[in-house]
């Protein structure tokens, strides 16, 4: 490793508003809104508030999914939260979701409102509300919940992690893109031996913990994020490859990946769902 400049933290932490790389903008160490912004409410008991990142794509595949079993009180409005312009800070959101982070949702089917956050929760709470997309053997429920919750403690060091430090941060550092493509090879390792084993994570049943681990790792082998396909040499995950492709290939998964999105060809985003139609209203869209 080459060497660099030596740091030695000083003895109280102050913010520095200026060194946060490309996020700099929005991120802050307090909580809390900035701004009064009550949140739009459409037509359906589901309203998702969401952007087109993994962790949104996870809820948005979700929906899709139950709506192609035919579960019509799945229907949602997905609502777009813009977090460069700082959506996820009025007062509205941070009301569904103290943490201010997509994807935040808000189930009005009932006689009082219902807040959800954190991803892994929306898709925990949507399994059992529609009995779907997760086991109810003890067995294979445990391992279900199990790589769920594995996929939600993993994440944060491939995006915050190595993402950060290899794609965002003002400075190249060499001893912390190290560290975190090591430990993203790590995961990529534990998911191929994995899916070395079953066609999907919980087993041969495609779930919710596959929709979590997907936008993620899926799309880092599929090429989709942070550019670093051939640095991580993910070619040699040959299971995971396989497994990503399968799930990709699904109609409701390629619906899912659509929604909130605002990047890409334009064919691929619908900033805002309110009706399943809304996707026949995308230019050039073929499925």
């Amino acid at each position: 490793m080459t060497g660099s400049s030596e740091y030695t933290p000083p003895k109280v932490w102050t913010w520095d508003k200026a060194n946060g790389g490309a996020f700099a903008n929005i991120n802050r160490p307090v909580s809390g809104a900035t701004h009064e912004k009550e949140l739009p409410v459409g037509k359906h008991p589901l309203q998702l508030y969401s952007l087109g990142t993994p962790n949104g794509v996870k809820v948005t595949v979700m929906l899709e999914e139950l709506l192609a079993l035919g579960h019509s009180g799945a229907e949602y409005d997905a609502w777009l939260i813009k977090i460069g312009d700082g959506d996820q800070f009025g007062s509205g959101f941070v009301a569904v979701n103290p943490n201010s982070k997509i994807p935040a949702l808000m189930d009005r089917s009932g006689p009082k409102p219902i807040r959800v956050f954190e991803s892994g929760a929306i898709l925990m709470y949507l399994a059992e509300k529609f009995g779907a997309f997760l086991p109810t053997e003890a067995a294979a429920r445990a391992e279900c919940l199990s790589w769920l919750f594995w996929q939600m403690g993993s994440a944060p060091y491939l995006g915050g992690g190595f993402g950060h430090f290899y794609a965002y941060a003002p400075t190249k550092i060499e001893y912390a893109i190290d560290r975190f493509a090591m430990e993203t090879k790590r995961q990529l390792d534990v998911l191929d031996r994995r899916l070395a084993e079953t066609e999907y994570l919980a087993g041969s049943d495609y779930t919710i913990a596959d929709m979590a681990v997907w936008p993620w790792y899926g799309g880092l082998v599929k090429g989709r994020a942070y550019d670093a396909a051939e640095f991580l040499q993910v070619q040699d995950y040959k299971n995971v490859l396989r497994w990503a492709d399968a799930i990709d290939a699904r109609p409701a998964v390629k619906r899912g990946r659509m929604v909130n999105r605002t990047s890409g060809e334009p064919s691929g985003q619908l900033h805002e769902r309110h009706d399943a139609a809304d996707f026949d209203k995308l230019p050039g869209r073929t499925e």
